[in-house]
């Protein structure tokens, strides 16, 4: 092995991949090279690479005891590499005020814990925390019964009286008792993480200033503060015109709404700190449970809105002023006293959120779903944002993370994002990791992880080159697992793992030991002859669901509205509309031969486009996964797909409303016949597999 290779392995890359047809791939040396430089590791000459190579044997050589481990439930935890045998131990247990006492076995090794937590090891003078992950995550049928069945829905889709122009936790209230009343067990929605008041421009919800907190864009002030005080707000700011004008558009227009919300949100804060409110102990509650992470948080909103550059905009935090880009640094600690009132804004804001986002969980559960909501956890941060502030030595700012070219992105993808730094995890014992596993869990019954393979390696890329230039990273996967399960058990949690793209070897197996479910869509399930899988033979470790925001709804498909939208975007030459059209007709050939082998229809005419919706709805249904989700794009039957992957404003990405009140949306003709299609579909695979 060359010395650029055996530093590539040291820093945890994989020099040699498969690609997602199969196909041997080996990381060119220049690659090699930039990916090592963006990690720190210079790798330009064989002197660097020398220096380089150094530089990682050092730190391993002088690693001590990490502040955390993993291992599971009854097994002994090897310590060998740091102590010898016979070492006494004080082990106390997280549950328990009496410590256990013994000595490690002649291998060095702790003898198994049989209790699932976050206990405390000391030995030696030395003291860890030892993470105990049970066993697997709770089933689907734990929490909530076989044959469950659900919706997705893009949160700022969904419509309410008064919202102001986009969907917030009052309207998604409403929806889970609609769908709960439709016998829906579970309701995923699109992130809702933290943005960035200051660029209303982006608002994909996958590209967030941090996982840990939340958008208060979605925050639905009235429902906690009560009615009365809002209107006074809204009167008070002149904004009922405008909030008025908003509600009524079609599409969300980001910039106005980021600028009316947070108009009213900053004059509710006001009335709110003016005089004693019977909420105030609540606030004052939650700001202290949120600690240092909360208050980091608050901070980077201040010092984003002042920062700004030459232009007059503002700006990541990797270009403010040296003093400012430690958040623990003497100047923020000045900045936040002097500008307390603003620091308590933001968290106030993020309180309203938080407290609307438990509501829809109690209502959703209160009306019967055994799961409730399934949060949405995005795959990375934005270098710039809140998150890779307040966390630096735990995430990688100077390498995005994306896809390499796969069957659906011919020339891969950069997401524009930060992901953490694995050897940052292990140092701080994966804290920042934690966190943000129970940010997500706290108000939900559900947690679908995005780009789930990101737990075992991520395609990370330098600046300034194509995503077809990168490399994988691999991350401590066992580890990252066991906290997984760990925190799912805690909040007696169901986990969903988005697996679609390039899959490691082995991935979909260790997910499935663990009881996560992977994720099966019907457009995707067929073979180069536009055979389609028949629903007795999908999985049942993986969810099953007929699309996703990034491609097309059925009826979108079926009318090859993707295709027409890929030409005028100009990701697909003119020249081409007539192959791909002629494709299109063979796999709508094969579908309605699938849908109808699925009812034991005999073959005949073709299917008009919504019978073709209710089929696949029935054919998802039959299938022998322990959850379906359904998304709400073909429960109504629409056309257009909420996110056109590499574009983003040439198509209106993340901006499309539902038409109709949220709660009352499911209850018109064609979705209530199709989500009793849907049940009635479950029903029938259960009594088909008894």
């Amino acid at each position: 092995m060359s010395d650029l290779k055996q530093l590539a392995w040291a820093a945890g890359l994989s020099i040699d991949w498969v690609d997602a047809d199969g196909n041997d791939q080996r990381v060119p040396d220049d690659v090699l090279r930039k990916v090592l430089a963006a990690l720190g590791l210079e790798a330009g000459s064989d002197e660097q690479i020398r220096r380089s190579l150094q530089k990682l044997e050092e730190s391993v050589g002088q690693a001590q005891l990490p502040p955390l481990m993993t291992v599971d439930l009854g097994m002994p935890l090897d310590l060998g590499d740091h102590f010898a045998p016979d070492t006494p131990y004080s082990l106390s247990l997280e549950d328990q005020t009496q410590p256990l006492t013994g000595t490690l076995d002649a291998r060095a090794r702790l003898p198994g814990i049989e209790t699932p937590g976050y206990h405390q090891l000391s030995l030696d003078g030395q003291r860890i925390t030892v993470a105990v992950a049970p066993e697997a995550c709770p089933s689907v049928e734990d929490v909530a019964g076989p044959g469950a069945w659900g919706l997705t829905v893009q949160l700022y889709g969904l419509r309410r009286p008064g919202d102001g122009g986009v969907g917030d936790t009052e309207a998604l209230e409403d929806f889970a008792r609609n769908a709960a009343q439709h016998g829906a067990s579970a309701i995923g929605i699109s992130p809702v993480h933290a943005m960035f008041p200051g660029y209303p421009n982006q608002y994909s919800p996958y590209s967030p200033s941090s996982r840990l907190f939340f958008n208060v864009l979605h925050s639905s002030p009235g429902s906690i503060l009560g009615e009365r005080r809002l209107r006074q707000a809204i009167d008070a700011c002149g904004l009922a015109d405008e909030l008025q004008r908003l509600e009524a558009l079609e599409l969300v227009d980001w910039p106005a709404v980021t600028h009316a919300r947070m108009r009213l949100l900053r004059a509710l804060f006001e009335d709110f700190s003016a005089g004693e409110d019977p909420l105030q102990q609540d606030f004052e509650s939650f700001r202290a449970a949120g600690g240092e992470a909360l208050e980091n948080h608050c901070r980077f909103e201040a010092l984003h809105a002042v920062l700004l550059d030459d232009d007059g905009s503002p700006q990541g935090w990797a270009s403010w002023p040296e003093q400012y880009r430690d958040p623990a640094s003497p100047a923020v600690q000045r900045f936040a006293e002097e500008n307390a009132d603003e620091i308590s804004f933001h968290a106030f804001a993020q309180w309203l959120m938080a407290r609307g986002l438990e509501r829809a969980q109690v209502a959703a559960k209160s009306a019967g779903m055994g799961i409730g909501l399934i949060a949405d956890l995005a795959v990375g941060a934005d270098s710039g944002g809140s998150q890779a502030w307040s966390r630096q030595a735990e995430l990688l700012s100077s390498l995005s993370v994306g896809a390499p070219p796969d069957i659906l992105n011919r020339q891969g993808q950069s997401w524009g994002i930060s992901a953490f730094s694995p050897w940052g995890l292990k140092q701080n014992g994966f804290r920042a990791f934690i966190e943000m596993l129970r940010a997500n869990l706290a108000h939900a019954g559900g947690m679908r992880i995005d780009h789930v393979m990101g737990l075992m390696r991520l395609w990370v890329t330098p600046e300034g080159v194509g995503p077809d230039q990168g490399a994988y990273l691999n991350y401590p996967f066992d580890d990252m697992l066991r906290l997984l399960t760990l925190e799912a058990w805690r909040h007696k949690a169901v986990i969903l793992g988005e697996d679609l793209g390039t899959v490691p070897e082995g991935l979909s197996e260790k997910l499935a030991a663990r009881g996560i479910l992977g994720m099966r869509v019907l457009l995707f399930e067929r073979d180069d002859e536009a055979r389609f899988v028949p629903p007795r033979e999908w999985p049942d470790d993986a969810l099953a669901t007929t699309a996703t925001h990034d491609i097309p709804s059925i009826a979108g498909w079926w009318q090859a509205n993707d295709i027409d939208w890929r030409i005028r975007v100009g990701q697909v030459d003119e020249s081409k509309r007539k192959g791909q059209m002629e494709e299109r007709e063979r796999e709508r050939h094969g579908l309605v031969r699938a849908l109808r082998e699925d009812t034991g229809s005999p073959a005949g005419d073709e299917m008009q486009e919504q019978e073709v919706v209710d089929g696949a709805t029935s054919f998802i249904g039959h299938t022998p996964a322990p959850l379906v989700l359904l998304p709400l794009e073909d429960a109504l039957g629409l056309v257009d797909q909420p996110n056109l992957p590499g574009t983003i404003d040439s198509h209106p990405n993340w901006r499309r409303r539902y038409a109709g009140d949220s709660a009352t949306l499911l209850d018109a003709q064609t979705p209530a016949r199709r989500l009793e299609r849907l049940a009635q579909a479950r029903r029938q695979s259960l009594r088909s597999r008894q």
